[in-house]
């Protein structure tokens, strides 16, 4: 289903696309049309994290032949894809390397919407380069702060500054310039499924950005994850991705 949903998603970002796919669902043709773009709105399965699409949509939106706006629903944060937070911190900034920059280059998380209900609404806006600038981009250099984010939806605000709290325990021997944001959505805003998770983020002073995320388990799958631990986990996660 998330696959054909992704079909659905090209066929309406492009014009005159042609698209067969066979009774059993086993063979797929596909003709492209060109990147049309524009204002659109497209609901993801939620099976698979709003990141699934995102990310091939980042590839294709700077050669579209109207800058692209689009509205994504689905599941915002879960335990497959990249979440819409490490793609807006790290694919953001790398797009803006290659010259791809303004106002309306932009990821806005309206909604979270966690597994297995979803109910997250992101908007994704980019403008249109003919050209992109060659970049040369090989010393990563030296990590200079970490940032991050703890979201908690439909539980105890005080989860994510349990996370808070535990990652800090373990980065703050490394490193003093650490700010983790927390952000608690209510109401409409949390989606349909409870859930928490952390993304984490480090900066070198050239600019490269390393990343590291962990949601907790989908309403009613598995044990359940206490905060502290997925703070523990998610630091040691990007104390890794460094270490690499």
């Amino acid at each position: 289903d998330f696959e054909a949903s992704f079909i659905r998603l090209i066929d309406k970002v492009t014009n005159g696309s042609r698209i067969e796919i066979n009774q059993t669902g086993t063979t797929l043709y596909y003709q492209p049309g060109l990147l049309y773009g524009g204002s659109l709105e497209h609901d993801c399965s939620p099976s698979r994290g709003i990141g699934y699409y995102l990310e091939s949509l980042l590839c294709l939106a700077p050669f579209m032949k109207h800058p692209l706006k689009i509205v994504l629903r689905g599941v915002t944060n879960d335990q497959v894809d990249p979440s819409v937070d490490v793609l807006k911190a790290t694919a953001l900034p790398l797009l803006k390397k290659f010259g791809i920059d303004g106002e309306s280059l932009d990821i806005k998380i309206n909604r979270r919407g966690m597994p297995p209900k979803g109910g997250g609404e992101i908007l994704f806006a980019c403008p249109v380069r003919k050209v992109l600038q060659p970049v040369q981009f090989t010393d990563p250099g030296k990590i200079k702060r970490i940032r991050g984010t703890a979201y908690s939806v439909r539980v105890s605000p005080q989860m994510a500054n349990r996370m808070v709290e535990s990652a800090r325990g373990i980065l703050n021997k490394f490193l003093p310039d650490i700010y983790i944001y927390t952000d608690h959505m209510k109401g409409v805003n949390s989606g349909k499924s409870p859930g928490f998770g952390m993304c984490l983020t480090a900066e070198t002073i050239n600019g490269t950005i390393l990343s590291a995320e962990l949601a907790s388990n989908p309403q009613g799958q598995g044990a359940a994850v206490l905060p502290e631990e997925l703070g523990q986990n998610c630091a040691k996660l990007l104390l890794e991705e460094v270490y690499r």
